[in-house]
């Protein structure tokens, strides 16, 4: 099995609802993505997805939180737009970009909010 990754940074602010703390108030994080892409094999010049593809489409699903107040988005209406569920919507959308395109398949998203702080998304 190979396993390749990409990483790609926003600016996004947020909210907590229903939080008990300081997380429940207006507040940013330079959000980092990293996404990882599993396949059994390689094409036949020794690629398992191009990076240029896969960039291309996490880029895209990506300009539609930076710089925006992630609550006031469709995908978080009825749920908070925290690490975990965030994951799990760019795990979803981009799954549905890049599987099907040959063997190669989005194996997990892992979404942090700090440098030491993230959370990870993948199913079985």
């Amino acid at each position: 099995m190979f396993e390749l990754d990409v990483v790609r940074e926003f600016s996004a602010a947020h909210a907590l609802r229903g939080y008990n703390g300081d997380c429940s108030a207006l507040h940013g994080h330079n959000w980092m993505v990293q996404v990882f892409i599993q396949s059994p094999e390689l094409d036949s010049i020794g690629i398992a997805v191009d990076f240029k593809v896969l960039k291309k489409e996490l880029n895209r699903i990506l300009e539609q939180f930076d710089h925006k107040y992630l609550n006031d988005l469709p995908c978080f209406a009825d749920v908070n737009p925290t690490s975990e569920n965030l994951a799990r919507v760019i795990y979803k959308q981009l799954s549905e970009a890049i599987n099907g395109l040959g063997p190669a398949k989005v194996a997990k998203v892992r979404v942090c909010e700090s440098p030491a702080s993230g959370a990870s998304y993948y199913e079985d």
